[in-house]
């Protein structure tokens, strides 16, 4: 199984920057992909962007040119930089690793919440 924990969130004034983070413990050998998706209370849930094994990356239209996803595979760590971010960013960021080996799975992470308020 994989564990995945979440950090980095907090409140920002519109147009600042956050970079979130999701440390990866357990049979991370087998992921496949990792991605980050968002949640607002009410609304549903929205895949921000992806990273595969060999660094594609691809990014919902609603952040492209402003996030940023990054693994550092030696630190078994991945990244989510959020620069220019808009009150529309607000909710809860969760983490999440598909493993595509027997035996296939998906793995989430407990969530940060990211506030942007002026």
């Amino acid at each position: 199984q994989v564990q995945l924990v979440e950090s980095g969130g907090g409140l920002v004034q519109p147009g600042g920057s956050l970079r979130l983070s999701c440390a990866a413990s357990g049979s991370i050998f087998g992921i496949y992909v990792m991605g980050w998706y968002r949640r607002d209370p009410g609304k549903q849930r929205e895949l921000v962007a992806t990273i595969t094994n060999v660094g594609s990356t691809t990014y919902a239209d609603s952040v492209k040119g402003r996030f940023t996803i990054s693994r550092d595979s030696a630190k078994n760590l991945l990244y989510l930089q959020m620069n220019s971010l808009k009150p529309e960013d607000t909710a809860v960021y969760y983490c999440n690793a598909e493993v595509r080996s027997t035996p296939r799975g998906n793995y989430w992470g407990q969530g940060t919440q990211v506030t942007v308020s002026s």
